[in-house]
Order: structure tokens, then sequence, then C-alpha cells
């Protein structure tokens, strides 16, 4: 079995120690290295080549958002999941911009931090709810165009697509999509690349954001709770 690589990157060493005895215990994760600021995560990213990093945004020396954007430019196939205790429009904007694959409170349970690490190496996004509610809120200030009463919107998505452009939206992971909707997951991620093609976009946040900016799903609907 090939293990998930995680780094660590956080100026707290408690919190350090924290992820590290969550991540110990899981047998598909390899804890490769601890990084104190966002220099050394940097530097350790490119030494080390972990699939995932677990990465503080509130750091000394170089901040997680400035390293995040540092590691994509250098090593995009890495991906990054944010830690952040701050959900401020202002640092959410900076994350989406800096190009992050996930989205965390640090309040979150070990539970959801470890799902979202194998989540992530296998290609998807995670988004907190309350993160996605306030990157896709900021963009619905105006209200946007109503859909079309075919059921269809000007990407020409169907109404299966939408289904599952709805469900990525509200943070869900392809497995939590595919049990919703009655469907095999590899069904889910074919529906995720004629989504992608449709829209003009490389990744499931784009994805989301694109969705809720021109108004062809919302996240406050209801059928999510079905």
């Amino acid at each position: 079995m090939k293990k998930v690589k995680v780094l660590i990157a956080d100026d707290h060493r408690v919190v350090r120690e924290g992820l590290a005895a969550i991540l110990k215990t899981k047998a598909d994760i390899h804890l490769v290295g601890e990084a104190r600021n966002g220099l050394e995560a940097v530097s350790m990213a490119k030494s080390l080549s972990p699939d995932v990093i677990l990465m503080d945004q509130s750091m000394p020396v170089m901040t997680g958002i400035e390293a995040t954007a540092a590691i994509k430019a250098a090593l995009p196939k890495i991906s990054i999941v944010a830690l952040t205790m701050h959900d401020d429009d202002e640092t959410i904007f900076e994350l989406v911009r800096a190009g992050v694959n996930g989205y965390l409170l640090k309040d979150s349970d070990s539970s959801e931090i470890i799902k979202a690490i194998r989540a992530i190496n296998k290609g998807e996004s995670i988004i907190h709810p309350h993160i996605a509610k306030k990157i896709l809120g900021e963009l619905t200030r105006t209200p946007p165009p109503k859909k079309k009463k075919s059921g269809l919107n000007h990407y020409h998505l169907s109404v299966r697509e939408l289904d599952v452009l709805q469900r990525l939206a509200s943070g869900k992971t392809n497995k939590e999509i595919a049990n919703d909707l009655d469907l095999s997951e590899k069904t889910i991620k074919n529906h995720l690349r004629a989504i992608f093609a449709k829209m003009e976009v490389d990744d499931r946040t784009k994805a989301a954001i694109k969705g809720i900016k021109d108004g062809v799903i919302n996240l406050d609907d209801q059928s999510l709770s079905d």
C-alpha cells in the first residue's frame, strides 16, 4: 500500500505534536516532516516532496498564504490543506488566490482532517461548509440570475451534473456525493470531468465558485439535506 506523505507546517509545537499523533495512528499516512514557519515549509516541500501539506496560515518569517503561493508556483502537484482559525473574508480570498486545495478550520475534529488528507490525495478538494459559505456568499451579494426553466443553464450542465455540482459546493467528497445520489465514485468522477470541461475550469473550488457566482447553484438549496 502506497502511503500518503504528509508535511505539517505550524509554528505552535503543541499543534504540530497533536496533528502528528493523529497522523501516526493511520496506516495509510506517513508523516515526513514538521515545519515551524512558512519558509521552512517551502524548503521542506522541495526536499521531502510530500503529497499533502497541512498548512497553518498564521506563521512567522513567511505566512502560510505566502508559503502556499510559493509552493504552488514551484511544485503545483503538491496538495495543500489550509488550517486556519480565521474565517474573515480577506483571509479566505487570499487562500483562494494562493491556490490551496482544501480549507479546514482549526477546530475541525481529527476525522475531518484525516478525511481531507485522503480525499485531497485522490484529487478532490475539501471546503469546510462554513468557509464555503463565506467564499461563495461574498460572491453572491448581488442577486444571481434565475435558473432557466428547462433545468439546464448556459454551461449546458445536465440535471445530474447540477446535482453533483451542488453537493461539491457544499464541501462533500466524491464518496459522499456518490452515496447521496446512489451512484458509483467512478460515475461521479466522470460527471466532474464533464462539469470542468463545460465550465472551463480545472478544479473543484473554481467550479463551485463559478457555479454560485453565475447563479447556476445555490448553497442554501434544501435538497442537500434529503
